[in-house]
């Protein structure tokens, strides 16, 4: 690469992650409670965050193709779910499927690193955390979303705890990195989706819309990261 194109390139660099944050702090402050923008702008902005974090994927190199198709499907995947859960009632059930839709994405995407369940330690520590998670809300889930929340956190600790199982089995390789990267993207996804369950089931959380989103976001972009660098 030139010196004249590199630098377009180093800007990008800078500008997405800029932009990114930008999008994210609008859609927090547009969705808070009580909202400190406009909430209208929640419906440019929240989805404009993931499309942001779309193109940082799309951006990254391809080292590992397979992996790459199935984390990129799993970022459409978030898209279509934070575009239902705009409407908090009406689209929870399509937020969910689109959800657990992602999840099972990025299990398969991890699995093209390492082999389901190659560490075993990862699946019994977000096996045990999702588990106090659902007994802390059971009683306050309705009937009707209680199949449907138990395979969502299923399927959920089961994302994490691949993430994790590719890092320690990557320990001391040329992808240990890339790997950290997904273990800590699938850490922040189950912090996040804890808070929003509790919000929605237990009880109102202060400042909630903060939380889940401030944790949601860099989640996305670290499984994101996995993909390697950016191109150039």
């Amino acid at each position: 690469m030139t010196a004249s194109a590199a630098k377009p390139a180093s800007r990008m660099g800078v500008a997405l992650p800029l932009l990114t944050l930008l999008s994210a702090a609008v859609a927090i402050l547009a969705l808070s409670q009580p909202p400190e923008l406009p909430p209208a702008l929640a419906f440019v902005f929240k989805p404009l965050t993931t499309v942001l974090i779309l193109l940082y994927a799309w951006g990254r190199s391809a080292q590992q193709p397979r992996l790459a198709r199935w984390l990129r499907a799993g970022l459409l995947c978030s898209l279509a779910g934070d575009v239902a859960l705009l409407w908090p009632e009406q689209g929870f059930l399509p937020g969910l499927v689109s959800f657990l839709a992602a999840h099972v994405c990025y299990i398969v995407g991890f699995c093209t690193r390492k082999r389901l369940g190659a560490v075993r330690w990862p699946f019994l520590m977000f096996g045990l955390i999702a588990a106090m998670v659902l007994g802390r809300l059971w009683s306050s889930i309705p009937a009707a979303l209680q199949v449907p929340v138990v395979v969502y956190v299923v399927c959920l600790a089961t994302m994490a705890a691949q993430a994790w199982a590719w890092w320690r089995g990557s320990v001391g390789q040329s992808d240990e990195p890339l790997a950290r990267w997904a273990a800590w993207g699938g850490t922040l996804f189950v912090l996040s989706d804890a808070m929003l369950a509790i919000n929605k089931f237990a009880g109102p959380l202060d400042m909630a819309s903060f939380w889940v989103l401030a944790s949601y976001w860099p989640a996305q972009w670290c499984i994101a990261s996995s993909l390697g660098r950016a191109r150039a």
